[in-house]
């Protein structure tokens, strides 16, 4: 991999959590081939294009990485009943692409997440989405869900495969199809996918109890939290959580 950038932000106003300071390490990476992430995923790096990032907040830990096994994911009632709304829609495992179909769907669902969690404007270019959702990356990969009757493009979800990893980076979906339950849908079937193809674990990110936006990763069942920030030389050490999981969420 070639190094371009490695950065620790200066402490900003939280995203998630309104009485908080945040801080992110950030590494700005080219020609990481698909074990290289692995690796930085094992240690709880995400990737956005180029930028690889992980919390680095002085006094607090409520950003919590958390992964799925695959052989042992339970889906729950509620979990099932989403996923079989996708009977009624097609849906494609391919390369992430970008275009003008793509955008107007990203700014079509966040504007109905700034309408329903005051989440702040976001206006994406077609560049910008490239860079951020399209990056080249031999890991790239990009779940489409369309409806069979329109052929309309109803949610993009954006992820990673590795050999022993499967990382869901972000989802966004049309607004119109809200009661398809599309977030928890589009999870179960990356879980699905993964486990088909063998590999043992999906990485949903960071898990923020009082966040809304991220609550919801707690639901998939049974799965791992990853203990601290380990260094590139040092062992992760992954561990088993035990409690009720929460409800809710798309992201």
């Amino acid at each position: 991999m070639r190094v371009l950038d490695v950065v620790r932000e200066q402490p900003r106003p939280c995203s998630y959590l309104d009485d908080r300071q945040a801080m992110l390490d950030h590494r700005i990476l080219l020609d990481v081939n698909p074990e290289e992430l692995e690796r930085m995923l094992v240690r709880g790096w995400r990737r956005f294009g180029p930028d690889y990032f992980r919390p680095a907040c002085s006094g607090c830990a409520e950003c919590l990485p958390i992964r799925v096994p695959t052989t042992t994911f339970e889906p729950s009632k509620s979990q099932r009943r989403a996923a079989k709304n996708l009977r009624s829609l097609e849906v494609s495992v391919g390369p992430p692409g970008v275009d003008e179909e793509r955008v107007h769907l990203y700014h079509r669902w966040h504007q109905s997440r700034q309408r329903a969690r005051a989440w702040s404007e976001a206006r994406l270019s077609e560049r910008s989405y490239r860079l951020q959702f399209a990056f080249p990356h031999p890991a790239a990969r990009e779940l489409t869900f369309r409806d069979p009757t329109t052929h309309r493009l109803v949610g993009v979800g954006l992820c990673d495969q590795t050999p022993r990893a499967w990382s869901a980076i972000y989802f966004f979906y049309d607004p119109d199809y809200a009661s398809l339950s599309l977030g928890t849908a589009n999870v179960v079937a990356q879980l699905e996918i993964a486990r088909a193809r063998g590999i043992p674990h999906v990485y949903l990110g960071y898990c923020v109890k009082a966040c809304a936006s991220l609550a919801y990763k707690a639901a998939f069942r049974p799965q791992e939290r990853l203990l601290g920030a380990p260094a590139d030389d040092e062992e992760p050490t992954w561990v088993g959580v035990s409690e009720p999981g929460a409800a809710g969420g798309d992201r």
